[in-house]
């Protein structure tokens, strides 16, 4: 049986890969892109931006399969960029809906380290983080998108 998207993201994160790239990468065989060439594009957007806790990256790595998926791509459109602007923004409001918020370090409260280097992968990281949590909501946010727009065509 195939994993869900959501699965599959977690798989990702718990392999090593950041929140971003977890979420991204789970969609490529939507996306129809290359999962290594997913994993690159996504790879800046982990830990709110390089680690400076701004949007979480599981909330960009959704951003980007958005893109990928129903992006605009004619310069001038204002109604394609209306359209999917308002899509970016109902997927950044289901995803706060739980939290109040998209911002890495007030996800992560006091664990939020801005800067340095990335944190060890251990046992105690993946307990004291909300990551997983927040990966698996946004991809089953992304994929609930893909299905309502599946039925609305």
């Amino acid at each position: 049986m195939k994993k869900s998207h959501a699965e599959r993201a977690a798989e990702l994160f718990m392999a090593g890969y950041n929140c971003s790239q977890s979420v991204a990468a789970a969609f490529s065989d939507v996306m129809k892109i290359d999962e290594k060439q997913v994993l690159r594009l996504s790879a800046p957007f982990g830990g709110g931006y390089g680690r400076s806790r701004e949007v979480c990256g599981a909330v960009s790595g959704g951003c980007l399969v958005l893109g990928a998926l129903y992006g605009y791509d004619v310069a001038g459109d204002r109604d394609a960029k209306s359209e999917h602007y308002a899509l970016v923004r109902e997927f950044m409001r289901r995803f706060s809906e739980k939290d109040g918020t998209y911002i890495c370090r007030e996800l992560l409260g006091e664990s939020a380290e801005i800067g340095g280097e990335p944190s060890e992968r251990t046992p105690e990281f993946y307990k004291s983080r909300p990551c997983l949590g927040l990966i698996k909501r946004a991809a089953e946010i992304i994929d609930a998108i893909i299905e309502e727009k599946r039925k609305s065509e």
